[in-house]
């Protein structure tokens, strides 16, 4: 009787784990004839351009479907594709104090994506995304922006791979 509970059980997981897709830890459903992706490079077309931008935000989204998928990364004319551009980079006042200074400041990154879905054509997409850190004012956006840029596009990169292989 314990064989066959425990039969049951495994019988139950495999179910489970050889769904309608591929299913990863993280929650990405893939088409399960999908086996590769390209990400084309992001240019930079904000008005301010900040040089590494554009290779640090391809890399960083690179990287998230490379370690978060079983995906192989192909140059072009991948199963799943991935394009777009960089379109704003900012920096705002946010918190002005009572003697008309700023005592924060907003780095704002926006970029427009387009994903290809080539196995499931309405879960394609092209969209916005865009994400902001605020700095202390009396602190020089020089020495910050690296860090800032990380988290920024930290949460570009999982607003993106949520979208398009999460689906939330």
């Amino acid at each position: 009787m314990k064989t066959h509970r425990i039969n049951f059980l495994l019988f139950l997981l495999a179910l489970f784990f050889t769904g309608c897709g591929v299913y990863s830890f993280t929650g990405a459903s893939i088409p399960p004839e999908a086996n590769t992706i390209s990400i084309s490079y992001f240019p930079n077309n904000a008005d301010i351009i900040e040089p590494t931008l554009s290779q640090d935000f391809t890399t960083a989204l690179r990287d998230k479907f490379v370690s978060q998928t079983n995906l192989d990364l192909v140059p072009k004319n991948g199963d799943l594709r991935v394009s777009g551009e960089i379109r704003e980079y900012k920096v705002t006042p946010v918190a002005i104090t009572g003697d008309q200074t700023a005592a924060l400041n907003r780095l704002t990154i926006s970029v427009n994506v387009v994903y290809v879905n080539t196995f499931e054509e309405e879960k394609s997409f092209e969209s916005g995304f865009s994400r902001y850190e605020d700095y202390e004012s009396s602190e020089d956006l020089a020495t910050v922006k690296t860090n800032l840029i990380a988290q920024i596009n930290e949460m570009l990169v999982d607003d993106i791979f949520n979208k398009a292989v999460v689906n939330w």
